[in-house]
């Protein structure tokens, strides 16, 4: 496998790509409304503000446009924002992997395809009930629905362990996009592979400052119709060279329906559905949707364009092995890097579009990340009086510095998601059965209580210690959290499947235990927050009482106007404009 993209092209590509991202994103800025003409609006897919007769918006601040884009989205900018934040670099090593692995296959490819679509269907279900029952407290991530339901523990839990899933997201990208550099420009040096990262995430933290969450929408809308094209023009272009033309007889060698297939299969949608259930740039999605009939066509449409774009790459593995069977036998080939084997024959000009390709998967993954990474704190940054646009752009500069020197470290990106998926899934139940307001079969199965969430995330994880004790691993008490089970793949075998399987069931099962136990001990208490902030009494305008469940059925409202108390301290400007929708 030889490549020969020079290093000038490469950062020509890298610089112009971003450039054009960073004026899209400064073209849907608010602050420039006032400045950019209609048909020019109408290119960026924004619409002119509307503002109402005192000269506010008529939807909300300029600020909470900035960091929420609340109501703003319509169906297609749900749908290919959803696409293409999630897809981000990786994909060329994912499915790839799967389809160019005889033992896994179909069944591997297809796995990983509806896993990694199969959250837009959970998203276009549960959106609307999160949306729902935050919508009176503002909400701009899961963390805050965890502490309207539950209280401060769970929501710093939630908070812990959804910061965690989406640093990793944005290590894998930055590790992916390095790699695929490297490798197109036969450059190994860690310095250029740094560089590379550096250029995208000063990109990534200037735009996303400067446009906030309306700027990675726009973005990503942009991104997913260039991965669209060059997908299309890439399937023409591989399979029109001899040199990848394969026969019936030889692509049977690589289309199999096979048991490690199907045990990667139901690894691959328990992991991933628990994983994304964190990510909280896919959350912030369900917020920007104008209302919830646009919330669910967006992620039921996001879903087929995820599935048929991981079908794409998987697809083009199963055509690598047909091609050449014995050189990935024998491992002169390596299963993950199948997609490159088969872009090798094809000329440098065809090189240069995958490095716009995959800076565009990267890009709008790790804008959205960024912005993602820093809503888990907005709510409370605006309620204790602090700029949050600031103090997010300090928090993405932060975080990105981190997630770069891991990156240089080239880390295995299958394996660095099996980790956080596996912390997610010690956590999804517990967070997301609050949801359940009311006990059922006689207080058997009772309203999950802060401690006793709280509680079930601890024996998810205890369960997944207990699986390493029992499974032998050396290197320690969190060893196991890497699944180091022998597999032939980091997703493979069947104790990865059945760990997959036995930690989100027991922290559900040990939810209600604890909360059972909980209610028994504390009565009513327990069905209330552990502890209270000063400024929680004043943003619900509440005394601590009210934040509990009946137990009979619902859970008390809060007193006051959720709606004003968000504006007041917004400090909302008359005068200020913003966007109160994103065409699709």
């Amino acid at each position: 496998m030889a490549f020969n993209v020079s290093e000038n092209a490469a950062y020509t590509v890298l610089f112009v790509t971003l450039v054009v991202f960073t004026l899209l994103a400064i073209g849907s800025a608010d602050f420039m409304s006032p400045y950019v003409p209609q048909t020019v609006a109408s290119l960026f897919c924004l619409s002119q503000p509307k503002v109402s007769g005192d000269g506010r918006s008529m939807a909300t601040s300029g600020i909470d446009y900035f960091l929420a884009a609340r109501n703003s989205a319509g169906v297609w900018a749900i749908a290919v924002s959803y696409f293409a934040s999630g897809m981000g670099a990786w994909v060329v090593y994912g499915t790839t992997e799967m389809g160019a692995n005889p033992q896994l296959s179909w069944l591997g490819v297809l796995g990983y395809s509806g896993a990694s679509s199969f959250p837009a269907i959970i998203m276009s279900l549960l959106g609307p009930k999160i949306r729902r029952e935050s919508q009176n407290h503002y909400a701009f991530s899961t963390t805050d629905f965890g502490r309207q339901r539950y209280g401060r523990v769970m929501q710093v839990s939630i908070a812990c362990i959804s910061g965690f899933y989406m640093f990793i997201f944005i290590v894998a990208e930055l590790t992916s996009i390095s790699n695929v550099y490297a490798l197109l420009t036969a450059n190994s040096d860690s310095a250029f592979g740094i560089l590379v990262t550096v250029i995208l995430g000063i990109f990534t933290v200037s735009y996303t400052g400067i446009g906030g969450l309306p700027a990675s929408i726009v973005t990503d809308k942009f991104q997913g119709f260039i991965m669209f094209f060059l997908v299309v023009l890439l399937t023409v272009a591989v399979s029109s060279y001899d040199e990848n033309h394969v026969n019936s007889s030889q692509f049977s060698k690589s289309a199999d329906i096979t048991t490690e297939g199907l045990m990667a299969a139901i690894t691959l949608f328990l992991a991933i559905a628990s994983a994304e259930m964190f990510n909280q740039s896919t959350w912030q999605r369900v917020w920007a949707a104008k209302d919830e009939p646009t919330l669910r066509h967006g992620f039921c449409l996001g879903f087929f364009l995820v599935f048929l774009l991981m079908m794409f790459f998987g697809i083009m593995g199963m055509l690598a092995y047909a091609n050449d069977p014995e050189s990935y036998d024998n491992f002169e080939k390596f299963a993950f890097l199948a997609f490159f084997d088969i872009l090798a024959p094809l000329p440098g000009g065809w090189h240069v579009m995958v490095l716009i390709l995959v800076t565009a998967l990267a890009a709008s993954s790790v804008d959205s990340l960024q912005n993602g990474l820093t809503s888990i704190f907005y709510h409370d940054l605006v309620q204790i009086g602090w700029n949050p646009v600031w103090i997010a752009r300090c928090l993405v500069v932060a975080l990105n510095v981190p997630a770069i020197y891991l990156a240089s470290k080239k880390f295995d990106v299958i394996a660095l998601f099996l980790v956080a998926d596996l912390v997610c899934a010690t956590a999804v139940f517990p967070t997301f059965l609050g949801l359940q307001r009311s006990d059922l079969l006689g207080g058997m199965l009772p309203a999950p209580t802060e401690l006793g969430a709280f509680l079930g995330i601890l024996s998810g994880m205890g369960t997944v210690i207990v699986n390493g004790i029992v499974n032998d691993v050396d290197g320690g008490l969190f060893q196991y959290f890497w699944l180091e089970n022998g597999g032939i793949c980091a997703l493979c075998g069947s104790k990865t499947m059945v760990s997959f399987i036995v930690t989100p069931a027991m922290s559900a099962l040990m939810t209600y235990v604890f909360s059972f136990i909980d209610i028994m001990a504390r009565g009513d208490r327990a069905r209330k927050p552990l502890f209270l902030l000063d400024f929680d009494k004043d943003d619900y305008g509440t005394a601590a009482d009210n934040n509990s469940i009946d137990g009979e059925g619902s859970q008390n409202d809060f007193e006051g106007d959720g709606d004003d108390d968000y504006a007041s301290s917004m400090k909302l400007e008359s005068g200020r404009r913003d966007r109160d929708r994103i065409r699709s």
